[in-house]
């Protein structure tokens, strides 16, 4: 994931997801359960943040600002709730 996000992006160290304009989203495990642990959730929620992060981005969102990842972090709550009722 380190290599993805700094070929890709340009960035150094590792990241929790990236999606890619044709559809591809990658996912860093290693950094899901880290964050599961670090936050109190599961594995299982933390991957269903992840999965729909990547499908927001590839949907136009950004979270870059403050104000975007805001939109973002709304959005994401919003689809996990509905998610989360409909099982």
């Amino acid at each position: 994931m380190t290599l993805l996000h700094r070929q890709f992006l340009g960035q150094s160290g590792p990241t929790d997801v990236l999606s890619f304009q044709h559809g591809e989203i990658f996912i860093s495990l290693e950094t899901a359960r880290h964050h599961a642990r670090a936050f109190g959730n599961s594995l299982l929620r933390e991957l269903k943040l992840y999965i729909v992060h990547g499908l927001l981005h590839l949907h136009g969102f950004d979270d870059r600002t403050p104000s975007e990842a805001h939109k973002m972090k709304a959005a994401q709550e919003r689809i996990l709730r509905i998610c989360s009722g409909a099982l």
